[in-house]
């Protein structure tokens, strides 16, 4: 799931169509909650599809609608092209509200990161044409080392042609424009963005008083991902540049409707994409485990949770998104389709969005994603608004948010032990830490006021190495079960997810097997056995 190779064939996507559903699961003690009369109004669930994939299965939309889907988002301007007419767009969006149904558009404003390019000077696209590319007018960027990349850099005209395509299409009502394929300003996860390019790089010194001497400073940072001065400066130039560009958007749309955005997996300022400044606004968080064979791995289930969660941290549950995406479209089961909502539950995230490009994920999978979809809109009433807590913290910090990798330290999310979000470092618990936060705690720059550090490698002074696997965290959770009180934890040495509500009294288990699994959840002096099925998940009630 690393590379370039891996983030160019995802938005080749632009050739795909959606998704859901769920795992069984059996609590003899305790029964969850099905779907409930107001609980759609709570989790919405989203599809988007585009106008070509309609006019193959008109039939979809009734589909869509009743396995519980509320919202269709249509395939609206992609990187300088119209992939169809603005018209036709229309005409789609009131066949979409006939048919009782919200519409919406996902726009694709600089594109996915391209570095084969075949760009040309057309505005519109052919049965040929290389829809990863802008068109020959849209300026190019550079990496770091050279390469030549288009979809992620971002120059004139780009921003002006966005927002001339947003004032064509806000007639037709939108509500929200949602900005697609990562809106960024780096290829990959862990790549450090911005445009490197002779222009960018002329006004960045420019702006700063810089010479040739500190241009070799930024190369150098860039390759040793430190956090200097000079690196940072450029970055938040990268964010102001991003950020800019969406507010120009936003307001061609404003204030009949809203524009929104989609940030990539473990996406942040390293990327340009300054969380903060979308706070108010419909925010997709970053998930990146698009077929079964990357879902399936249990560390890449909880690193799609991390994402999650991590994004949460600046967005409110309501204006959330996931990014619940099959590509190729029929390469995620219907199965891990509905594992997937589980984690929009458990990070309290209202909003499911189905994706798989241009084109549908298979009709079957909807006879799965139906009853997934009121299921878990049943588990999410029932802990939606109230906050996870746990001794295990989840925490990433500024440098790995500027200089890190995309490789949280996630897997201590199956280890059965409650978890909860930081946005600071927390004063009691075990903290786990990436790779670039580790650093930061070596070389004294990041302090912990009372929390145990846990890193995967050598420890630091108020830390601990605990490597990154099932069998390093067994043992880690056995000698420390004796300080775990009065919290809730998983006895089994078993994959699983336990989250914690406390002024919910409520536990969440999520199991990231395939196989049935019978656990026991340890409370005070009970036991209380829970047999979840296949990535199925269920909530433990009346605990306090």
């Amino acid at each position: 799931m690393k590379g370039d190779g891996m983030m160019l064939t995802r938005r080749e996507m632009l050739k795909g169509g959606l998704l859901l559903g769920m795992g069984a699961m059996v609590c003899p003690w305790a029964p969850s909650a099905g779907a409930t009369e107001g609980v759609t109004a709570l989790r919405r669930y989203h599809l988007s599809i585009s106008a070509d994939a309609l006019d193959k299965d008109p039939a979809l939309l009734d589909m869509a609608r009743e396995a519980g889907v509320t919202d269709i988002w249509l395939t609206g301007f992609l990187y300088g092209h119209w992939y169809t007419t603005p018209e036709r767009i229309g005409d789609w969006m009131r066949r979409v509200r006939a048919a009782g149904l919200a519409a919406h558009i996902i726009n694709v404003p600089l594109g996915h990161p391209e570095y084969n390019l075949q760009a040309t000077s057309a505005g519109a696209l052919s049965p040929t044409a290389n829809i990863a590319t802008p068109p020959g007018r849209w300026k190019t960027g550079r990496r770091p080392d050279g390469r030549e990349c288009a979809g992620v850099s971002l120059h004139e005209p780009a921003t002006a042609e966005n927002v001339a395509a947003i004032e064509r299409l806000k007639p037709f009502d939108p509500g929200i424009i949602m900005l697609d394929d990562d809106f960024r300003l780096a290829p990959a996860p862990g790549d450090i963005g911005g445009c490197f390019c002779a222009e960018h790089r002329a006004r960045f010194l420019a702006k700063h008083g810089y010479g040739e001497s500190q241009w070799a400073e930024l190369l150098n940072a860039v390759g040793r991902r430190e956090l200097t001065p000079i690196l940072r400066a450029w970055l938040e130039d990268a964010c102001d540049e991003l950020t800019a560009s969406f507010r120009a958007q936003a307001a061609a749309l404003a204030p009949e409707a809203r524009l929104g955005t989609m940030v990539m997996f473990m996406g942040s300022e390293r990327a340009g994409i300054r969380l903060a400044d979308y706070r108010d606004v419909p925010l997709r968080v970053g998930e990146m485990m698009f077929d079964d064979a990357s879902f399936g791995a249990v560390r890449n289930k909880t690193s799609e949770l991390f994402s999650a969660l991590f994004h949460r941290r600046f967005a409110r549950p309501e204006l959330a998104f996931s990014e619940t995406t099959a590509y190729p479209p029929d390469r995620l089961s219907a199965a891990n389709m509905a594992a997937k909502l589980t984690i929009s539950t458990i990070s309290d995230v209202r909003n499911t969005m189905f994706m798989s490009g241009l084109d549908a994920f298979p009709r079957t999978h909807w006879a799965t994603l139906g009853p997934a979809m009121k299921r878990q809109a049943g588990l999410h009433a029932a802990v939606a608004g109230h906050a996870a807590r746990g001794p295990f913290k989840h925490y990433w910090g500024e440098e790995a948010r500027y200089v890190g990798d995309a490789e949280p330290y996630s897997l201590f999310l199956a280890s059965g032990v409650p978890f909860e979000v930081c946005a600071e470092p927390a004063r009691e618990g075990w903290t786990f830490l990436g790779e670039a936060d580790a650093r930061a705690v070596a070389a004294g720059r990041l302090k912990s006021p009372g929390t145990q550090w846990v890193v995967r490698n050598a420890p630091a002074a108020d830390g601990r190495a605990v490597s990154e696997t099932l069998e390093a965290l067994w043992a880690f959770k056995r000698e420390i079960r004796p300080q775990l009180g009065a919290v809730p934890f998983v006895e089994e040495e078993t994959p699983v997810v336990c989250a914690w509500y406390p002024t919910a009294r409520a536990v969440l288990l999520w199991n990231l097997s395939e196989e049935p699994r019978p656990v026991t959840l340890r409370w005070k002096d009970t036991s209380r056995p829970v047999t979840l099925g296949p990535l199925g998940s269920d909530i433990i009630r009346d605990l306090g």
